[in-house]
């Protein structure tokens, strides 16, 4: 697993959460203030939980159908995968603590 945020696409994204245990997804784009806002806290992520969990952006523009296939209509949405299943989600600008509060209930 990497220490910088994985970049999802379309294409990859069954394959990702269907062959990493807990895959973290923020849905982004660039001209979201609050996406820009979160990024670095996704960054932060990615270096802390290297090894334990894949933290991934798929950008909502340039991936469309994933964003329609998980009815993300606002960004920032956070969703947390577990075993290619959905089990958790947060919409909006959120704090590090939160995120991390997440993640250490499912690792």
């Amino acid at each position: 697993m990497s220490i910088q945020p994985f970049h999802i696409t379309d294409t990859k994204f069954d394959e990702t959460i269907k062959n990493n245990k807990l895959v973290l997804v923020d849905f982004w784009a660039s001209w979201c203030g609050p996406c820009r806002a979160l990024a670095p806290t996704i960054e932060e992520l990615s270096k802390d939980y290297s090894g334990k969990v894949l933290v991934g952006k798929l950008d909502v523009d340039s991936n469309p159908k994933t964003a329609e296939c998980f009815q993300v209509f606002s960004i920032p949405t956070i969703i947390l995968f577990k075993n290619g299943v959905e089990i958790e989600r947060m919409v909006g600008l959120c704090t590090k603590k939160s995120l991390e509060d997440l993640l250490q209930k499912n690792i």
